[in-house]
């Protein structure tokens, strides 16, 4: 069988050639389960990203060819696509018009998330109150976001029929 991840990232606003990457979450699917992994500070490199994803197939993100995967290309000089086989969930979620952001599909599919009021706007000024204030709360949250976005792909995935 195919070995999957699932990824996510996170970043300090929208713009590639503005804003930064500030943690990427890949979830290994090993045995039914996701093992997710965080990459930021020091470990956020085209290195220990390319370590990470060795042996992997298949990588699914949801809206990742327009978001994560040209940020990563633009922060870590990393084309995923050349790298690993992509498929982008939003796309199969359109074909179940299932339209929206990750979160609004979710609710709609009843997936369930542990910090529900958190949302990208959020994320970023959870980053920020912890780079400015060293606030390791908020970086426990956005990481706990991270987390469960990459978790749920593979939720999504299963319950949208996708191999």
């Amino acid at each position: 069988m195919a070995r999957r991840a699932y990824l996510d990232i996170e970043t300090t606003g929208l713009s590639r050639g503005y804003c930064e990457i500030t943690v990427i979450g890949i979830g290994i699917e090993t045995a039914g389960r996701v093992v997710t992994v965080q990459l930021m500070g020091n470990n956020l490199s085209e290195r220990k990203l390319l370590r990470m994803l060795k042996g992997v197939e298949r990588i699914y993100t949801y809206n990742g060819s327009r978001f994560d995967l040209p940020f990563i290309k633009t922060g870590l000089n990393v084309d995923l696509k050349q790298v690993v086989e992509h498929r982008d969930l939003m796309y199969d979620c359109w074909k179940h018009n299932l339209k929206g952001g990750l979160k609004a599909v979710e609710r709609r599919l009843g997936i369930n998330r542990k910090v529900p009021e958190i949302d990208g706007y959020m994320a970023v000024r959870l980053w920020w109150r912890y780079y400015n204030d060293d606030d390791r709360e908020s970086l426990d949250k956005l990481l706990l976001y991270n987390k469960q976005d990459v978790v749920n792909l593979r939720t999504l995935r299963l319950r949208l029929g996708v191999s």
